[in-house]
């Protein structure tokens, strides 16, 4: 029995989707029943706990082969990281009872550097869980290709996409979340725990390449446009962020090349273009 957190997720899904083609039994962790019923139909258990239980999660962990931790999303985090502290050391007290044999954290590109980004709550969770001395993966993988969902509509109406990374031709490690999932999948299924895994894509992707995919999908013109590094806060805080600056430095990394993996990443096998054309 392997189980999945995050189940109702793109990651996690896919994680759960390639447990069962393996014949592997699943058991969906959801906050609510309602969420977990379309995976209860499938075969799956269903234990209800929310990330900042760890009664909960220790009970939806319990006896299980192996165990898919990912954190919520916290893009605007309060100061200090707190909603991503209380989740981590939820989950770490929830792990130590039952000790699963293994346990396979989502992570990030850049989960080794301790410099201020909003990654940062990833680094911190890789050093909580890797100090319960258990046989945990952290999967780090790269800037999911699926962020592209909010290119889809300026693409479309003004062929001129706006881009916070940049230099625009500059290459980001990119991976797209179905090729996460198979992995995470894989890992859980080892007899082993390799510690760290990184992965990205087939090929590192700039904005440039990004919008040369967007129009040959929609067949018209579309161009990237560079957003001030000076408009950003002002930006984000017109999108309802009250704490923009952690999602500042995170750009700032990937722009400036601070971000990166630690060692020598996987590739992937989904492309660029595939992903657009599902978003599309």
């Amino acid at each position: 029995m392997y189980a999945v957190t995050g189940i109702t997720g793109k990651v996690g899904g896919v994680v759960a989707e390639n447990l069962l083609a393996q014949g592997k039994q699943v058991r969906a962790v959801v906050r609510d029943a309602g969420k977990g019923k379309a995976w209860a139909d499938r075969g799956c258990e269903v234990a209800l706990a929310e990330i900042d239980n760890p009664d909960a999660l220790t009970k939806a962990y319990a006896g299980a082969e192996g165990v898919f931790v990912m954190l919520p999303p916290y893009f605007d985090p309060s100061p200090g990281f707190p909603e991503a502290r209380a989740a981590i050391e939820s989950v770490g007290k929830a792990l130590v009872a039952p000790r699963p044999p293994r346990v396979v954290c989502l992570s990030t590109i850049g989960g080794q550097v301790d410099r201020p980004n909003l990654l940062g709550q990833l680094h911190m969770m890789e050093e909580a869980i890797g100090a319960l001395k258990l046989a945990v993966t952290f999967l780090r993988a790269g800037w999911f290709m699926e962020n592209c969902a909010w290119d889809v509509q300026p693409a479309r109406e003004r062929g001129v996409i706006p881009s916070f990374l940049q230099p625009l031709d500059k290459p980001v490690p990119m991976v797209a979340t179905a090729d996460i999932g198979k992995l995470a999948a894989e890992l859980l299924a080892r007899s082993e725990a390799p510690g760290v895994v990184e992965l990205e894509g087939p090929e590192r992707i700039s904005p440039n390449r990004i919008a040369a995919a967007f129009a040959r999908l929609l067949e018209k013109s579309v161009t990237m446009e560079i957003v001030p590094r000076d408009s950003w806060e002002q930006i984000f805080r017109a999108q309802g962020m009250k704490n923009p600056l952690p999602r500042m430095q995170m750009l700032d990394g990937f722009n400036q090349g601070w971000l990166e993996f630690e060692g020598t990443s996987r590739k992937g096998s989904i492309t660029i273009d595939t992903v657009l054309q599902s978003l599309i």
